[in-house]
């Protein structure tokens, strides 16, 4: 009954020294985590990219003045001097 148990004398100096446990690497989850988030940076960039220019394409293609404004050329030319349309034989 009257064991004695022994008694440890921890230094100040040893005392911080265990309290700092020593930094980990980066662990394969978080090695994961990035490789996720770079893929998504890049596919978010295509698709911008994409974005922008099938809007200046359409942008482009639906334009107010259609070159030199075809529309009333070729309807004046397809008719005479007196307004009726021209015959051809």
């Amino acid at each position: 009954m009257s064991e004695k148990k022994a008694i440890k004398i921890i230094k100040r100096l040893e005392r911080t020294r265990k309290q700092k446990p020593a930094p980990k690497g980066t662990t394969t989850a978080q090695t994961a985590r990035e490789m996720v988030k770079t893929v998504t940076n890049w596919v978010n960039e295509l698709q911008q990219k994409r974005r922008t220019e099938t809007a200046n394409a359409i942008k482009l293609m639906l334009r107010d003045d259609p070159r030199g404004n075809e529309a009333s050329v070729s309807s004046a030319t397809s008719q005479t001097q007196n307004g009726h349309p021209r015959r051809e034989p």
